[in-house]
């Protein structure tokens, strides 16, 4: 369980952490919390050749509103984002997630931007962003650019990020009144991947949805936008008739593969009861009741 050798810095700008990155290309990773990094490192299934670490520069770790987003910095720790009063008040979504991750050791060192930029499809982040419909910061040399999160995963550990770029800041917009959402989890042990996951994010208005958000954890190579699901509840009244049939529809659109944690069958039917209890407790939640 020992890495293999490597090279280490530890920029203090973010302008030198870029260069490095320019000047190491593919042979570098960037250690933030180092999670998932690590762990990878020991077991010999990634040997970076430079290992880039960002925690000695400045002004990476906030939570706060901002031009209609709540933006979170690249070195923000999971339990900064469990501790938020502001996110446990209105973004319980975000909350939730936050708070079953891993243990409390590893959410003290854990960053969100370095769930989401691993992209494992097991890791719980990406289904909640996809289904907040937030976006994400990517800077670079040529400057930062904005990436809708439905377009950052490509596949199965990859992103659309640069070997030159730093995912720098994730935004979530600001909910709308009457909005809630519920991030429900099914796992061996504590701190374990999810067998499968549910990211829910919905707006009532007139006791009907208006908009609606599902993101899939860990049934499928990457983390799924259950759109069909989706377009099932839009315009629809929030009764039990309507979170059925869009829990069905989320089942369906699960790609799920038999391992140690169940069966494709018991991974669809985890996938459909989640997200039919997430729905209940979203739309209890945008209704003020809990």
């Amino acid at each position: 369980m020992i890495p293999a050798s490597f090279d280490y810095s530890s920029p203090k700008t973010l302008s030198e952490a870029i260069s490095l990155l320019q000047q190491h290309g593919a042979d570098a990773k960037i250690l933030s919390g180092g999670q998932s990094l690590i762990p990878l490192m020991k077991l010999r299934m990634a040997a970076p050749k430079h290992v880039v670490d960002i925690n000695g520069i400045d002004g990476l770790a906030y939570i706060k509103e901002s031009g209609g987003f709540l933006t979170i910095g690249a070195l923000t720790r999971e339990a900064d984002v469990d501790a938020s009063q502001l996110v446990h008040d209105r973004y319980p979504l975000l909350a939730d997630t936050a708070g079953v991750i891993g243990d409390p050791l590893v959410r003290n060192l854990a960053t969100v931007a370095g769930n989401l930029a691993h992209a494992d499809p097991a890791n719980d982040h990406p289904a909640t962003m996809l289904a907040l419909g937030a976006s994400v910061v990517a800077t670079g040399p040529k400057g930062a650019r904005t990436i809708a999160i439905s377009d950052f995963f490509t596949g199965i550990f990859t992103t659309t990020l640069a070997p030159d770029e730093i995912l720098t800041e994730i935004r979530v917009p600001m909910p709308q009144a009457g909005s809630g959402g519920a991030y429900l989890k099914v796992e061996r042990k504590v701190g374990d991947f999810a067998a499968a996951a549910v990211a829910v994010q919905i707006t009532l208005d007139g006791g009907s949805f208006t908009s609606a958000g599902i993101g899939l954890t860990n049934v499928g190579p990457m983390p799924i936008k259950a759109t069909r699901a989706e377009k099932a509840l839009v315009g629809k009244p929030a009764v039990e008739s309507t979170i059925v049939e869009a829990a069905r529809i989320a089942a369906e659109e699960a790609d799920p593969a038999e391992d140690l944690r169940g069966s494709v069958d018991y991974k669809r039917s985890l996938v459909r009861v989640l997200t039919a209890r997430a729905l209940r407790l979203a739309i209890t939640r945008a209704k003020g009741e809990h």
